[in-house]
């Protein structure tokens, strides 16, 4: 008998040291992800210019907000004056907050009915996130840009003001855009309430992907009303895209996050280029082609920007 409760004690003891271990071992993990996320976080806060940001290792990319990046890449152009990074990012927590709220409020309206919304739980979010941007916050594609990649031309004006094509003029008072800032709006604010979103490009064309384990989908809301479009919708529209252009240029795969920076590099360059100046639009497509090797147009706009640049110089018109 004494030999049994002595053997009760000893597990007893046994026991209790290990819940003790497992509460230290978890307080240990919860410390860790919040000493993680608040390193993150000042991290984050210290990247306030481009070559900050382009001095990151390309696996510390990951951790950056796709926003930061974006407004980061707007950073000098004209368009751009008055840009304010960490007003803008307010705005986008303040978009993503409503966001959370209104979808919350409608759930019930997928619950009851999901055959409204095709079944698809991410797409009922994604259509309540751009009703609300639309509604809410008056966000809207800039009427005197409206046109598709099949009117484009290399002097049309689409990249004059770095406003109309980066996040800050859709965080700012106007609210206006373009498909080259509307997804990427919609992808910052999505990945703030946890959606799994990418940015995928298409010939001439921007637009959002929902996938996770349980579905995949390409979202359309940078025109008129929200659309799921198949991948193949994309190699016909807004123009047509050969084989050999899809395995030069990457389209319609995810972007990763250095191809993301290298898209808003691209971006910058075509604002640089709009401005006249050569040299800039050469060094942001040189910066592109380094984080998305796999992109031929970067290294061809590239070389297409040098060879201006030396021209320029030669006649005495560098600006």
């Amino acid at each position: 008998m004494l030999k049994k409760q002595k053997r009760k004690s000893r597990f007893a003891r046994a026991l209790a040291a290990g819940v003790v271990l497992l509460i230290l071992a978890v307080a240990g993990v919860v410390w860790l992800w919040t000493d993680f996320g608040n390193v993150k976080h000042r991290v984050q806060s210290k990247l306030t210019s481009l070559p900050a940001l382009l001095d990151l290792p390309a696996q510390a990319l990951a951790g950056v907000d796709v926003a930061r990046m974006n407004l980061l890449c707007a950073q000098g152009l004209r368009g751009a004056e008055d840009l304010d990074v960490n007003r803008c990012l307010a705005t986008l927590d303040e978009m993503a907050a409503r966001v959370r709220s209104e979808t919350q409020r409608h759930y019930y309206r997928f619950e009851r009915n999901p055959a409204e919304f095709e079944h698809s739980e991410g797409f009922f979010r994604m259509l309540m996130l751009a009703v609300v941007l639309a509604e809410d916050f008056q966000v809207h594609y800039a009427p005197d840009k409206i046109g598709t990649a099949a009117d484009a031309r290399m002097d049309d004006g689409f990249f004059r003001d770095a406003h109309d094509v980066f996040l800050h003029g859709l965080a700012g008072s106007s609210h206006q855009g373009t498909c080259s800032s509307l997804p990427v709006l919609q992808v910052a604010v999505g990945r703030r309430l946890g959606y799994p979103l990418s940015l995928v490009t298409t010939k001439g064309h921007l637009f959002v992907r929902w996938e996770d384990a349980r579905e995949r989908f390409n979202i359309e809301a940078a025109g008129h009303g929200v659309n799921r479009f198949s991948d193949d919708y994309y190699r016909h529209w807004p123009a047509e895209v050969s084989d050999a252009e899809m395995q030069a240029e990457g389209y319609l795969k995810s972007l990763t996050a250095t191809e993301e920076l290298a898209v808003f590099l691209s971006i910058r360059g075509m604002c640089w280029r709009e401005a006249g100046r050569y040299g800039e639009a050469m060094e942001s497509f040189r910066a592109a082609s380094r984080l998305a090797p796999g992109c031929q147009s970067y290294r061809l706009l590239a070389t297409d920007f040098q060879r201006q640049t030396a021209g320029a110089m030669a006649s005495g018109r560098m600006n």
